[in-house]
């Protein structure tokens, strides 16, 4: 026993001697500085994994100790120099990485020979953050094409755990057998598929004349039950549009959450966007405008049953149209501080019961009418069946009357006001 632990031990003193203990305010530089003209080309929002001891096996993690995590991501915007934000906001304990590298993606595990770039933290290889800290690496030259595959392989320490992820990727991301595969080429070395993404919370490039637009909110920004692997959410989608219609200097970041909420915290699914808005939303580089979907999720959940053992539901928070439409002026409060325009989102039919149909209604109706906002996107028009305004269309429903299908969330993109959009991003 003695002998096969010597191993552990010594990659362990290893990992400590090389890496940097860093608790940095959120989203401060790396310490080598690079040129201007940065703009987040992808993103998504963290949240913390449920700290029980038998989680159900939706929220169980994968062993990922002295292993290589390798995550695919598409960038919404090309740029030359690149740098990754590694977050432990949500860690319970420290996050300690020993080798950080991209490179283009080959299908699947498997990545390009001779692609492959290694990210460093202040010229190091390794780091470790504290609980609640995030970083970027340091920029590197590399050259990225928007809505290509690209992988991020991230060596863990020999005692890492995950305790923070973000739950509906809709991605097959890899985990490989013990040890440092960063720099495998083939797929062989990752046996371990998952669903979910760890870690790494943004991608930004060098593109000068770029900005980025934050798309936020609950399961329909996500893109929950769109086809695994084939970017069919609704900003996947608008992010293409962008692309067609010639304004290709325009990022589209996904930072919906599953099961999100305004203004309740949840077990499962993530702090509230309200406390979320300014990392998740402002937080980004070049971010120039918002667009906000949320609040299906308060007004349902006061009527779900509570559950023994882990309720994703609790706190089961009664609301009224009044409660949600003073979440959202407090966002838009925070949003004009930072000079971001945000834009309103309608709440999309949801096959609720007369009493929660009528909270979304006068929702709705403020979003319309209240010029809170600095301009609508009505997703609600764009999905409702005319005849039952209170449904989904039915060739928009993904089955479960909540969720969009592809098309559904195709119909939500092209809803979006393109002009308006791209003036506020790029005034």
């Amino acid at each position: 026993m003695l002998a096969r632990s010597i191993p552990r031990v010594l990659g362990a003193l290893a990992a400590l001697l090389s890496s940097t203990m860093i608790s940095w305010p959120a989203h401060a530089a790396a310490p080598t500085q690079p040129p201007s003209g940065w703009v987040t080309a992808w993103a998504t929002a963290l949240q913390s994994i449920p700290d029980i001891s038998d989680p159900p096996p939706l929220y169980r993690t994968p062993d990922v100790a002295g292993r290589t995590v390798r995550q695919i991501i598409y960038p919404t915007v090309s740029g030359r120099g690149v740098r990754v934000r590694i977050s432990n906001v949500y860690g319970r304990g420290p996050l300690t990485l020993t080798d950080v590298s991209l490179a283009r993606s080959a299908g699947g595990a498997a990545i390009e020979p001779g692609t492959m770039v290694r990210l460093t933290f202040g010229g190091k290889p390794s780091i470790t953050l504290k609980p609640g800290a995030e970083t970027d690496t340091d920029w590197a030259e590399a050259e990225l094409t928007a809505g290509e595959p690209y992988a991020v392989s991230l060596v863990a320490g020999p005692h890492q755990t995950l305790t923070a992820w973000h739950r509906v990727a809709n991605q097959v991301n890899y985990v490989s057998t013990d040890g440092d595969h960063a720099a495998d080429t083939a797929s062989s070395a990752y046996p371990r598929k998952f669903t979910e993404s760890a870690w790494v919370s943004a991608l930004d490039v060098r593109a000068p004349n770029a900005r980025a637009v934050a798309a936020i909110g609950d399961s329909i920004t996500d893109g929950l039950r769109s086809s695994l692997n084939r970017n069919h959410r609704w900003p996947d989608a608008f992010a293409r549009r962008l692309g067609q219609a010639g304004m290709a200097q325009t990022a589209v970041l996904n930072l919906g959450i599953s099961g999100n909420r305004l203004l309740s915290d949840s077990p499962c699914y993530g702090e509230a966007l309200g406390r979320r808005f300014e990392r998740d939303a402002l937080g980004h580089g070049g971010v120039g405008a918002v667009i906000v979907l949320i609040g299906i999720n308060d007004i349902n959940f006061a009527s779900m049953p509570p559950r023994a053992g882990l309720d994703c539901d609790f706190p089961h928070t009664a609301v009224t149209a009044r409660d949600l439409t003073d979440g959202y002026r407090r966002l838009i409060e925070r949003a004009h501080r930072s000079g971001v325009r945000i834009f309103g989102a309608t709440l999309t039919p949801a096959s609720l019961p007369p009493a929660r149909e009528a909270v979304r209604t006068a929702v709705n109706d403020w979003i319309r009418t209240s010029r809170a906002f600095d301009g609508v996107v009505d997703f609600d028009a764009a999905l409702r069946d005319t005849a039952h305004p209170d449904r989904l269309q039915r060739r928009f429903d993904s089955g479960d009357h909540i969720h969009p299908s592809d098309e559904g969330y195709a119909a939500m993109a092209a809803a979006v006001p393109l002009e308006s959009i791209e003036a506020a991003v790029h005034r």
